[in-house]
């Protein structure tokens, strides 16, 4: 039996490309990822706004690309790959996070995957995996859809290090949720857990590879994935153990993978992959794989909207309210996450937070990435810190009203009864001229 492998490194902005690089050799990436097929570079966006830990940041997306490019994947077989969600703007987020930035540089084809591409029934793409499911059948009894283009690709998932509300952590395997499940992710929040073992089934069976890497320059730590804490960690993690990575990494932050983190132990009981660090094969700063960072983890301090989350989805609101969300209704919830943190704790809370993050090496490599040059190692030059607030109150509020605007016209339930409306014209001759 192949014992699994997770490579951690510690890293500096000044060696990070060079990091990256023997990372993912470390982890033996080359044995996992065809040169032959399609490899899509899942970004990462778990807030639209630029926040320390949440997203997928440009030096990750950088050391990755470059290392393909320099190991011989062929350019044009690479891709970033983005999922749409009802409360994140993807176009904002990778511009805000400057991950567009880095796809655009190298020439590479960008897809978000709700525009225009082709979605596939879920049983005629794993066949009778579907039976095997522990949640998804319940969750989507009339079944759903997966990506056509994911069928025969490799993928690449780039998370970060950080603390969940939902999941306690969150990194590779989560990063599958978006990409693979339709518009109605939130569907399948009571069953969050075996929700992404059931993914995780779905991947091994469609993709041609599956890897991840994982950045911890900056990891959050409260309730995640975007109101955290932010702390500089300096360390990045890859495995082609996808179960196996978020083990290490969460035992880092100070977890039991196996008795704090359902999704884990779901998925090393069903063999999926290696949950146990005990068993897991470390290479590279083997001593920065025992560290213990001592999280608080995400549910000491969770803010107003988590709170009423678990209520809804495990608590006492359950019953009430829980049943809306898969009705036209469901909007409510999309405009009440918007009017709470992207127009009350970003602006007001999180904002202050990224300012004194864009002091540190890494947040100045953020905030003067369009200006600063590497080497073949890294940056040896960041650049200086911002004078002062990169965005004022004001300014942040605005973009906010967008988002809600876009939040309400894209929400999934709006899209179905056009298209209920245009399906109706059409049988009964009245869209026709």
């Amino acid at each position: 039996m192949v014992r699994s492998k997770v490579a951690v490194l510690r890293t500096t902005p000044e060696t990070v490309l060079e990091d990256y690089y023997r990372l993912m050799n470390l982890a033996d990436y080359q044995k996992v990822l065809a040169k032959d097929a399609d490899t899509a570079l899942k970004i990462n966006i778990s807030w639209h706004f630029f926040y320390p830990g949440s997203s997928t940041v440009p030096w990750q997306l950088e050391g990755v690309i470059r290392t393909l490019l320099k190991d011989g994947y062929q350019k044009d077989l690479v891709h970033g790959c983005h999922n749409r969600t009802v409360v994140i703007d993807a176009h904002l987020g990778e511009r805000e996070n400057k991950q567009i930035h880095v796809i655009e540089a190298h020439g590479l084809r960008n897809i978000h995957l709700y525009e225009g591409d082709e979605w596939i029934s879920i049983r005629d793409a794993v066949g009778d995996l579907v039976d095997q499911f522990l949640c998804l059948n319940e969750v989507y009894p009339d079944g759903f859809s997966i990506p056509k283009r994911f069928i025969g690709e490799n993928i690449i998932h780039l998370p970060t290090v950080k603390t969940h509300v939902f999941t306690t952590t969150t990194g590779a395997m989560k990063n599958a949720l978006g990409g693979l499940l339709n518009e109605w992710r939130h569907w399948t929040h009571p069953v969050i857990h075996e929700t992404l073992v059931d993914l995780l089934m779905i991947q091994k069976k469609i993709h041609r590879g599956v890897f991840a890497v994982m950045d911890g320059t900056f990891a959050g730590d409260g309730p995640g994935p975007r109101c955290m804490s932010p702390y500089g960690k300096n360390v990045i993690l890859a495995s082609a153990d996808q179960v196996a990575i978020d083990a290490v990494a969460a035992k880092m932050m100070g977890f039991d993978p196996l008795n704090d983190l359902k999704y884990v132990r779901l998925a090393h009981e069903r063999g999926l992959g290696c949950g146990d660090p005990s068993e897991i094969e470390i290479v590279g700063d083997e001593d920065l794989a025992h560290e213990n960072w001592h999280f608080v983890g995400p549910f000491k301090d969770l803010t107003f909207a988590a709170r009423m989350q678990h209520r809804i989805y495990w608590g006492n609101l359950k019953k009430l309210v829980e049943w809306s969300l898969k009705t036209w209704l469901a909007p409510w919830s999309y405009i009440a996450s918007v009017l709470y943190h992207d127009m009350f704790w970003y602006p007001h809370i999180g904002n202050e937070r990224v300012q004194e993050a864009l002091k540190s090496k890494w947040g100045r490599l953020f905030h003067n990435w369009e200006n600063v040059q590497p080497d073949e190692k890294g940056w040896p030059d960041v650049g200086h810190e911002p004078p002062g607030l990169i965005r004022k109150t004001g300014q942040l509020l605005w973009m906010a009203v967008k988002i809600l605007v876009t939040c309400i016209i894209e929400a999934p339930e709006v899209a179905a009864r056009k298209r209920k409306r245009a399906r109706h014209q059409d049988s009964t001759g009245l869209g026709s001229e």
